[in-house]
């Protein structure tokens, strides 16, 4: 038997491969017994994410059965899918799980929803019963790595995209996004990931404004905001405490006049804004205004490009914890090898235990004294246990076998000075 790794990712193929490798959601608990039984695989369990799609199975045969059945589930010709794909074995197998798990193998380094990904692919293959021991332990060591790998270092502690940099930065304003209103001027890629991460911080509300108002009810609704056009902003101005910006706009949207009137609605009550336009969607003289905190696109930068130096630091950190777990991975495989003759041996020596036992209890009923009785219970059972072991070792020490020797000393805690004189 032994594990595998077989995908494809952001790496390894564009996205219009990759879309057309993905499971959907809501197919993998079926596919994943049609994988198992058309690729002959003992265990197996499907991540599929926008970035990657990897499969990870327990088997004694060659993965290029698994190979040929994911082109021929997805419809895709082998020649096109090869190229891009890896097949990882064993140690280099564990190693990228961890990776993946940690987001070492992510397009963004250290983004921490991966871990949840990892968890749910698990899951539900553990629900659809394609996984057992192996890879039940195989994902428990690797998750019980990734603790560790954000505990110990600061993978992903800092934000590395313009959004979360944004999100990040209003938290050293606002001690509680809680009572913060947030405007947010847009509804394109960045302000949707903007309004998800305030909204994982428990943000008070969010007004969405857009050019046109169906993409800007579209995104108010999964995120409970209201909608409003661009037209509007200057009636709602005055209600936001923070304000985050990003249209594709050739021209400034907010001037320093429509600022100032809302600061006085507001009675000066500070405005905390980011500009993440290019070019800007808030008028440079905003950020003169004695109430206004205006960050443009290249002040969050400055602190990605530190953080990702950052993150690229705890990266190393994070490959000598996934070394170690290997290195324990190895010795949990080499410790269930020795399960079966540890099991078998304490059944032999039970064997014997309840033979010397049956003779003792025998001569007890027949009136045999007790002291003699466990005196020759106690000499049967020494002459039984050591009786193999020793004629093994005197036939080792015949044939100059010293290692056997030497393993004897170990497996019976044999001192230094009861070794045999050479």
């Amino acid at each position: 038997m032994h594990l595998s790794v077989l995908g494809i990712n952001h790496h390894t193929a564009p996205v219009a491969l990759r879309e057309r490798v993905a499971f959907a959601p809501e197919k993998v608990a079926q596919v994943l017994n049609d994988a198992r039984q058309a690729a002959g695989l003992d265990e197996v369990v499907i991540l599929s994410t926008c970035n990657r799609t990897e499969i990870y199975a327990l088997s004694d045969g060659s993965d290029a059965s698994l190979l040929r059945w994911l082109a021929d589930y997805q419809g895709l010709a082998l020649e096109d899918l090869v190229p891009c794909i890896y097949d990882l074995r064993e140690d280099e197998a564990i190693a990228h799980m961890m990776r993946v798990a940690c987001g070492l193998d992510s397009l963004v380094l250290g983004e921490p929803q991966i871990l949840g990904q990892v968890k749910s692919a698990f899951t539900v293959a553990r629900e659809a019963g394609t996984v057992g021991t192996y890879l039940n332990n195989a994902f428990q060591h690797v998750f019980s790595i990734a603790k560790r790998v954000r505990s110990e270092t600061a993978i992903g502690q800092n934000p590395v995209s313009v959004a979360y940099a944004a999100v990040s930065l209003s938290q050293q304003i606002f001690t509680d996004l809680s009572q913060v209103h947030a405007l947010l001027i847009g509804a394109g890629e960045t302000i949707e990931l903007v309004a998800r991460h305030l909204r994982q911080k428990n943000i008070g509300a969010i007004t969405v404004a857009n050019r046109t108002l169906a993409r800007a009810a579209e995104l108010a609704s999964e995120y409970s905001a209201q909608a409003i056009l661009l037209s509007e902003i200057p009636e709602h101005l005055h209600r936001a405490d923070m304000v985050i910006s990003s249209t594709a706009s050739q021209l400034p949207i907010l001037g320093k006049g429509a600022v100032e009137s809302a600061l006085k609605l507001r009675r000066h009550k500070p405005m905390f804004m980011v500009d993440i336009a290019v070019p800007r969607d808030i008028e440079p003289e905003v950020g003169k205004l004695n109430d206004v905190y205006l960050y443009t696109v290249d002040d969050l930068r400055d602190v990605i490009e530190e953080n990702r130096r950052s993150r690229a630091t705890a990266a190393d950190s994070a490959e000598q914890i996934i070394h170690e777990g290997v290195e324990n991975w190895q010795k949990q495989l080499r410790a269930l090898a020795a399960v079966g003759t540890i099991r078998a041996f304490r059944q032999s020596v039970e064997d014997i235990r309840d033979t010397e036992l049956d003779k003792a209890l025998t001569a007890l009923q027949r009136g045999q004294p007790a002291e003699e009785v466990l005196t020759t219970l106690a000499r049967g059972l020494t002459n039984k246990l050591l009786h193999t072991p020793t004629m093994r070792l005197k036939q080792a020490g015949e044939e100059g076998r010293d290692d056997h020797i030497r393993l004897a000393h170990e497996l019976f805690d044999i001192k230094a000075g009861c070794q045999d004189k050479k």
